[in-house]
């Protein structure tokens, strides 16, 4: 037990923790691609806003999903999304700069968003799996069912 009185996870445990994430990154990744196509393709908007307004959209849905069905956590949501706030302040002028630079060598805008999504999928587990969400893990109760008393 840890300091919260949180029991350790099993590995079979972690492994659909990290199942859940990543099919919720998938599906976070889809609305990404999505809206990014949407921008570059029928408003002609450059790469770098079409990847920054589509990012946007895709982290609201994953942390709201993730948080929810994949972590169970009850942690505090503005600490939740401060935390998750700093990691993006950080990644987002990174992937926006690489991203923009590449494209400008001559690589596929599609290339490089898909390269840049694996990055962040990894990236962005690492610090919901063992910063924010590292001690409140499993705290979110299921709510009882009162027609069944």
């Amino acid at each position: 037990m840890d300091k919260n009185n949180n029991v350790p996870m099993t590995g079979k445990q972690n492994l659909i923790q990290l199942g859940k994430f990543v099919l919720f990154s998938i599906s976070a990744g889809v609305i990404q691609v999505l809206v990014f196509m949407l921008l570059e393709e029928l408003f002609h908007l450059q790469y770098w806003p079409s990847y920054l307004i589509a990012l946007i959209a895709s982290v609201i849905y994953n942390y709201t999903v993730n948080r929810r069905f994949t972590f169970k956590s009850v942690n505090n949501i503005p600490k939740a999304m401060t935390q998750l706030g700093i990691y993006y302040l950080i990644f987002t002028p990174l992937s926006t700069w690489w991203g923009d630079a590449l494209v400008g060598l001559g690589m596929s805008d599609y290339i490089v968003l898909g390269g840049t999504m694996v990055v962040n999928l990894i990236t962005e587990y690492c610090v919901n799996r063992f910063i924010i969400y590292r001690t409140s893990m499993n705290t979110r109760v299921k709510p009882v069912n009162v027609s069944s008393i």
